[in-house]
């Protein structure tokens, strides 16, 4: 390649990285002026429309570098498979593998196989996903916890349950290790079947192994409990989770917040919340005004003027919130004066306007 050859490649990639897709496109219309495209520049202009998902412009490229007498290589063909993939073109895609070793004699990679088996099982197209995985091992690609990841939960999105044990009795003989994402699979694919004890049976597998649960395999698990009623195993396995070596983020205090406000738990909702705020979590606004808005029905002003203290101490209280809490506190208490509500709401915390 020549000097100008590399500057220019080196410049289009940045701009790619940067998604300066406009002046990509300018660069490229006028390249000729630089240098010759090669199949590395090529590559990068198919890859930013596959970025923005113009898959017609991403198949314009690939169109011209066949008329330049361009040779496209795994990175082409890649990066359009998986565009393809992505828009759930999964006809297009999958001819385009079979041509690009009968046509073109470049061989697929595991990319390749990655971006078709996700597709095919996102349109629930197991048996497909599952040949391209066998055409993997028996072509020597390493098929790696990712791509089982993948199989086991579109086994469990079609209701293929059973099959399951058999994809980790695969993965063990071969030697692939289940990881956090395979094991968060389970979870969730036996938390949608509502089998919690075999769920809760995989959390704590997970802590006797070297890849440990994270907070989103408490978060799957605490959400489905809520979800079925379990709220008691739901707060239960909430507070256990600092002691089990995870600490909960604020999706999890998101969760409980929500699935307890759904079973009128006020008091317990109104404690959360306190520790939402003191740990710098936001409330989600939406859940906060429905919160606000049962207390005022049930009258339970006492509790409501310790909720608005609460979310006053983070500033997380919203005008339509405030509106609120003046009106259902100023008609029980016949504070006729703006002021004095608001000042009795806010005692003892100040809020920035």
């Amino acid at each position: 390649m020549s000097k100008n050859g590399e500057i220019l490649e080196y410049y289009v990639k940045w701009l790619l990285i940067c998604r300066e897709f406009d002046k990509l496109e300018r660069v490229f219309v006028g390249i000729d002026w630089f240098a010759s495209p090669d199949v590395c520049s090529y590559n990068i202009m198919i890859n930013s429309y596959r970025v923005r998902n113009d898959m017609e412009s991403a198949w314009k490229v690939f169109d011209e570098m066949r008329e330049r007498r361009v040779r496209p290589n795994e990175v082409t063909f890649s990066t359009l498979i998986t565009g393809l993939c992505a828009s759930l073109k999964l006809k297009e895609a999958f001819r385009l593998k079979k041509d690009m070793t009968r046509v073109y004699n470049v061989e697929p990679t595991f990319y390749v196989y990655g971006s078709l088996i996700k597709g095919f099982c996102e349109i629930n197209e197991l048996n497909l996903a599952f040949k391209l995985k066998d055409e993997m091992l028996d072509k020597n690609i390493e098929v790696d916890s990712a791509i089982y990841t993948t199989l086991i939960r579109g086994l469990f999105k079609v209701g293929r349950k059973d099959e399951v044990v058999v994809v980790l009795e695969e993965m063990k003989r071969i030697g692939c290790l289940p990881n956090t994402a395979t094991y968060n699979a389970l979870i969730s694919g036996n938390c949608a079947e509502k089998r919690f004890d075999l769920a809760l049976e995989v959390l704590n597998e997970m802590e006797g192994k070297t890849c440990k649960p994270d907070v989103i395999s408490y978060n799957v698990l605490i959400k489905a409990y809520f979800n079925d009623g379990k709220i008691r195993e739901a707060t239960d396995l909430f507070e256990d989770m600092p002691r089990r070596g995870c600490k909960p983020d604020v999706v999890s205090y998101r969760i409980v917040v929500q699935g307890l406000l759904s079973g009128m738990k006020l008091k317990e909702v109104a404690f959360i919340l306190d520790e939402m705020v003191f740990k710098g979590y936001t409330p989600h606004l939406l859940t906060v005004n429905k919160f606000m808005n049962l207390l005022c029905e049930e009258g339970n002003l006492e509790l409501l003027f310790e909720v608005v203290n609460v979310l006053a101490k983070g500033n997380y209280i919203d005008s339509n919130s405030w509106t609120l809490a003046v009106s259902a506190i100023s008609s029980n208490y016949k504070l006729l004066n703006f002021h004095d509500v608001f000042n009795a709401l806010t005692k003892p915390y100040a809020v920035t306007p």
